[in-house]
């Protein structure tokens, strides 16, 4: 797709600056789990989907950059909580394991259809990264219903904690869906359906899932929503500063 007007343009950014944000986030979290996951293989699992995430992140903000805006590093590194446009559910400490695997397992769901939707975008350059990134994401959503299923399946105390890490990743899973002011313009110019339409197939998918594990999803819950508006919980500020610090002190480092 040529962009034939600024308002096109403007609605691709809004698009790809939560996506890139919500993935260099996680990733950040993630990675968290480097040298303190449960078992060895989790641990090393852990990590290279936040290797994925911290890649898959820059190719994003690398579109943003053909569109105008700064390069990958200054756009990463260089902007205050309030000019970050994730989802609070990425924000969030990794707690323990189960809360972390909920939040993979809910987040990487929702990305698997997002970028399986944005195939067929007319923005060229998006659909090719989403065909890019499909074959890894298939990979991370294998593995989080691999061990949500085994751990809600195991004793009585796996199952409680994967349902209880469930009723608190819920509703911030449903900020993930909230809509940015560019929707229409997004859907009419085919760029990408929207986020109704995302959640809708995401509440369909993971349904099934959770109920074949053995766990209820939380009624009447209450979307998070503000993080695609700047509106931040207190954990990201801090991430933040220390996911900067190393550019801070040497602007030229790689990533």
């Amino acid at each position: 797709m040529d962009f034939f007007n600024d308002k096109h343009v403007e609605a691709a950014k809004d698009l790809l600056y939560k996506m890139a944000d919500d993935q260099l986030i996680i990733g950040h979290r993630n990675s968290e789990w480097t040298g303190l996951g449960p078992i060895l293989e989790e641990d090393i699992a852990f990590s290279s989907m936040a290797q994925d995430k911290l890649g898959q992140s820059e190719h994003l903000y690398n579109l943003l950059h053909e569109l105008g805006e700064a390069d990958a590093d200054t756009v990463a590194f260089t902007r205050n909580e309030n000019q970050f446009h994730c989802c609070h559910l990425v924000e969030l400490p990794i707690g323990e394991y189960d809360f972390s695997l909920m939040r993979h397992f809910l987040f990487d769901m929702a990305e698997a259809i997002r970028f399986e939707m944005l195939i067929d975008s007319s923005y060229e350059n998006l659909a090719r990264l989403a065909r890019k990134f499909k074959g890894e994401i298939k990979y991370h959503t294998m593995h989080a219903n691999t061990w949500v299923k085994q751990l809600a399946q195991g004793n009585e105390e796996s199952k409680a904690r994967m349902q209880s890490s469930l009723n608190e990743t819920w509703p911030l899973a449903l900020g993930i869906f909230e809509e940015g002011k560019y929707e229409s313009v997004l859907k009419d110019a085919g760029i990408f359906a929207g986020e109704k339409e995302l959640q809708e197939k995401w509440l369909t998918e993971v349904t099934a899932l959770l109920a074949a594990a053995g766990l209820q999803i939380p009624e009447n819950a209450t979307p998070t929503n503000g993080g695609r508006y700047g509106q931040h919980t207190e954990h990201l500020q801090p991430l933040l500063d220390e996911m900067t610090e190393v550019y801070s002190i040497d602007p030229t480092a790689d990533w």
